[in-house]
C-alpha cells in the first residue's frame, strides 16, 4: 500500500481540503505508471516469427495434421502472435504516456490551487501497492503481461465501480478515478476559488506529451501503421480559472474511462467483449480509445486467440510463452545479485531523477522550462531509460522458490532512488553510472547522455 496519509476521516472535496484531494490525486497518477512500464517492457513486441511458426508446425505434426496444412495454420497464428505482441505494447505504451500527461495535468491544477505539486518519492514503496482511497482496495503489481495483469488495468480504469466493498481510512474513498475527479470538480465548480496565474504550469503546445512516437505505433498483418493516440484526444492545459480546470479534469477522465456512458465490467465481473459504443473513445473524432477500452481490447484478443490455439489439439497453450519475458513479480533491487543490482540502482536513479527535473519544471518558466524538458526529459532522460530497461533485460539471475531453482530476467524495478542532500542528484545519477559499467561495461554508451542531462537539484 502507498505509505502516504492523506485524510482520517474526510469523504468528500472541500475548500479546506483541496489541495490534498489534488496531491492524492497526483500519486493515483504516479502509483500506475510502474504497473504500466513494468508489464510493458515484459513484452518482446518483435518475437521470432520463424521460431514461433517452427514450434507449432512440430506440435500440429505429432497431433496427426499433414505438413502442408500444419505448415499453413503455423504460418496464419505465428502472424496472429507477432501482430498482437507489437500491439500490446503499443496500447500500454500509449496508456502510459498518457498517465504521465494525466500526472501533469493534475500538477497544474495543485500549482492553481494549492501550491507546489510533490512528484519526488511518491512511487509506491511497498508492492503488491494499491491505489490510495480506491473502494474496494485492490492489489496491483509489477507483473509481466497476462489476463490476470490485464484485469488489474482494467480494474484501475474502469467506469464502474467495482462489485466488493472495503472501508479505507487514510485517503478520501471514492469507487473510481472518475469519480474522485468529480468530487475535486464539485469542489472547483461550486465554489469560488483563488487561481494562482503568477507560477509556472507546464504548458500546452509545446510537445512535451507527444501524441504518438515509436513505441506506440503498431503494425497489422498487412504492415499497415496504426497509431495508437489521437491528436485531439487532449493535451496539457493552463488552468488559469474554473472552466480550465474543470477542462483538465475532463480531459484526465476521458482518456481513462471515457465518456460518460462508457462500457465497464458486464454485472457478473466479466469484461465487455462486446462492440464499442462512442462513449468507449476519448476524442470527438473517435480515433482513441480510452485507456479502459485499449486494455480491454488486449485482454479480449488475448482470450479469443488463446481459444484458437486450445482448439487445435496440442494442449494448453498460453499464448504470452511465445513473446512474454520471464520476470519476477515485484522484485526489488535489493535482493539482486551483485552482477545486477549496480545497474538496477542506476536505473532507478534515472527513474527518479526523472520526476526531479518534471517537479523543477513547476519552478522554471518560458525558455528554462522548454529546454529542461525537452533536452533533460525528452531528448536525454527517455533515451537513457528506454535504453537501460532494454539492457538490464539481457541479464538473468536464480532464485530459490518453492522449494526449486528458478531462473529469471532481470528487469526494470522502478523504485524511487533515495538522492542525497549532500552533493547534487545529477552527481550522485553519475556515481551510479560509473559503478553499473563496471559491472556492466555494455551500458558504457550512455556515458555522454548522462553528463548532458542538466544539473537540477532537489
Amino acid at each position: 500500500m502507498l505509505q502516504n496519509k492523506f485524510f482520517s476521516a474526510d469523504s468528500e472535496v472541500t475548500p479546506a481540503n483541496l489541495g490534498e484531494a489534488i496531491q492524492q490525486a497526483i500519486e493515483i497518477e504516479i502509483a500506475t505508471i510502474p504497473v504500466y512500464l513494468y508489464t510493458y517492457y515484459s513484452i518482446n513486441r518483435v518475437p521470432d516469427q520463424d521460431a514461433i511458426s517452427g514450434s507449432l508446425v512440430q506440435e500440429l505434426v505429432k497431433s496427426g495434421r499433414p505438413v502442408k496444412e500444419a505448415n499453413k495454420i503455423a504460418l496464419d497464428l505465428s502472424a496472429e502472435i507477432m501482430v498482437y505482441a507489437n500491439k500490446a505494447g503499443a496500447l500500454i505504451m500509449s496508456v502510459a504516456i498518457e498517465e504521465m500527461l494525466h500526472m501533469a495535468l493534475s500538477s497544474n491544477l495543485k500549482q492553481a490551487l494549492a501550491g507546489l505539486p510533490e512528484l519526488i518519492g511518491k512511487s509506491p514503496s511497498v508492492w503488491p501497492a494499491c491505489l490510495p482511497g480506491h473502494e474496494p482496495e485492490f492489489p496491483i503489481n509489477r507483473a509481466k503481461l497476462s489476463l490476470d495483469q490485464l484485469v488489474t488495468f482494467l480494474k484501475i480504469e474502469s467506469p464502474d465501480p467495482l462489485p466488493e466493498k472495503t472501508l479505507l481510512e487514510k485517503a478520501i474513498p471514492y469507487k473510481t478515478i472518475g469519480l474522485f475527479y468529480k468530487m475535486i470538480m464539485d469542489c472547483i465548480e461550486n465554489n469560488d476559488l483563488p487561481y494562482n496565474t503568477h507560477s509556472p504550469q507546464l504548458l500546452p503546445g509545446n510537445a512535451y506529451y507527444a501524441q504518438n512516437n515509436i513505441d506506440t505505433v503498431y503494425y497489422d498483418k498487412e504492415h499497415n501503421p496504426h497509431f495508437t493516440n489521437a491528436p485531439d484526444s487532449g493535451d496539457l492545459l493552463y488552468v488559469k480559472d474554473r472552466e480550465s480546470a474543470i477542462h483538465a479534469i475532463h480531459c484526465i477522465v476521458e482518456q481513462g474511462e471515457g465518456f460518460p456512458g462508457a462500457q465497464g465490467f458486464d454485472a457478473d465481473g466479466t469484461v465487455d467483449c462486446g462492440k464499442m459504443i462512442p462513449a468507449d473513445y476519448d476524442d470527438f473524432d473517435k480515433k482513441e480509445l480510452s485507456h479502459f477500452e485499449k486494455f480491454a481490447q488486449i485482454y479480449c484478443h488475448y482470450k479469443t486467440l488463446n481459444e484458437q490455439f486450445n482448439k487445435l489439439g496440442i494442449g494448453k497453450i498460453e499464448i504470452s510463452d511465445y513473446f512474454v519475458v520471464n520476470v519476477a513479480k515485484n522484485p526489488k533491487t535489493a535482493d539482486y545479485p551483485a552482477h545486477i543490482r549496480p545497474v538496477s540502482e542506476f536505473l532507478n536513479g534515472v527513474y527518479t531523477y526523472l520526476f526531479v527535473m518534471v517537479e523543477n519544471c513547476y519552478k522554471k518558466s518560458g525558455n528554462t522550462q522548454y529546454e529542461l524538458f525537452m533536452f533533460g526529459i525528452h531528448k536525454s532522460m527517455i533515451f537513457i531509460l528506454n535504453s537501460v530497461c532494454g539492457d538490464i533485460m539481457k541479464l538473468k539471475y536464480k532464485v530459490h522458490e518453492d522449494g526449486k531453482e528458478k531462473e529469471y530476467v532481470a528487469a526494470p524495478t522502478f523504485e524511487d532512488y533515495p538522492f542525497g542532500l549532500i552533493s547534487s542528484p545529477k552527481s550522485q545519477l553519475l556515481e551510479l553510472y560509473t559503478a553499473a559499467v563496471a559491472v556492466y561495461p555494455t551500458i558504457s554508451y550512455l556515458g555522454q547522455r548522462v553528463q548532458d542531462l542538466p544539473d537540477v537539484g532537489l
